[in-house]
């Protein structure tokens, strides 16, 4: 079964990608957007197609200020919230050595401090109504991790463990949490919004290979256009889950992970239970 009533969406970071396209998504279904992205001339032609069904928000994600104020305006004008969509970030690429502490901060803060402060900006109205959705737009990136995007993975993985249990403590609130897990996409994300690291020529061969297996992993991307009807299904189940990867290839790198996660840990029990004491 389905919720299919007309639903009001706050969405982070809708000019591009994921974000822009689940706002034409719910827009053309009838539903109302409020899209914020740094810079709102990208949203004009929608609202030039869209009208009043599209609210543009100008908004920093790492501004925990102006995140109450947006989720504030946005409640104030539409009257009420059912879907809150953190998808505002970017990927940052450098070895661990090689990232310096602002481009560490710099991750942190929009991926992982971003998406707090809106759900908590968001929190106090979903509660007084007693419904709504939270998507949290992680990655495969948020399960398991990769050379030359450390950073990135631990700002997904912070994302990934908040989110898990908040999806426990807003339960009774009739509030549904659901960490969206995409694959390779053709999105901008290792284009021009990434960010890059000095490169250290101690790892030049490690960068090489890495990045031949990057290319192979990623060979066949997924359609961002596409992305829009399966997030529609996931905000309109009535029971939704908690966890959800987009793309063919997340599931395949999960089993094979988990499976050496699981080896590992039966493997050193004994270990485990000499700690015990």
């Amino acid at each position: 079964m389905t919720d299919n009533a007309s639903k009001t969406w706050f969405i982070t970071g809708t000019s591009r990608g994921f974000g822009r396209e689940w706002t034409i998504a719910a827009l053309e279904r009838g539903d109302r957007v409020a899209a914020t992205a740094r810079n709102t001339d990208s949203l004009d032609d929608l609202v030039e197609r869209f009208g009043d069904a599209i609210l543009p928000i100008a908004l920093d994600v790492n501004d925990r200020a102006a995140d109450v104020a947006a989720v504030q305006k946005a409640h104030d004008h539409f009257g009420r919230l059912d879907v809150v969509v953190n998808n505002a970030g970017y990927g940052h690429f450098g070895f661990i050595e090689e990232i310096t502490e602002d481009e560490a901060r710099a991750q942190i803060e929009t991926n992982l401090f971003g998406a707090l402060w809106v759900t908590q900006a968001a929190l106090p109205f979903l509660r007084e109504q007693g419904s709504g959705h939270i998507i949290q737009v992680s990655s495969i990136g948020g399960i398991s991790a990769f050379p030359l995007v450390g950073i990135y993975h631990a700002s997904k993985w912070g994302l990934e463990g908040f989110s898990q249990a908040l999806a426990q403590e807003v339960a009774d609130f009739g509030i549904h949490v659901t960490l969206v897990e995409p694959g390779g996409f053709s999105t901008d994300w290792s284009g021009d919004s990434a960010s890059r690291s000095e490169e250290n020529p101690a790892y030049a061969d490690v960068r090489r290979r890495t990045m031949e297996q990057r290319s192979s992993r990623n060979a066949t991307p997924g359609d961002p256009h596409a992305s829009a009807a399966a997030i529609l299904d996931v905000v309109d189940a009535e029971v939704p889950p908690l966890r959800v990867f987009f793309g063919t290839a997340p599931l395949g790198i999960a089993k094979a992970d988990y499976a050496k996660r699981l080896e590992t840990w039966e493997q050193w029990n004994h270990v485990a239970e000499k700690a015990q004491g």
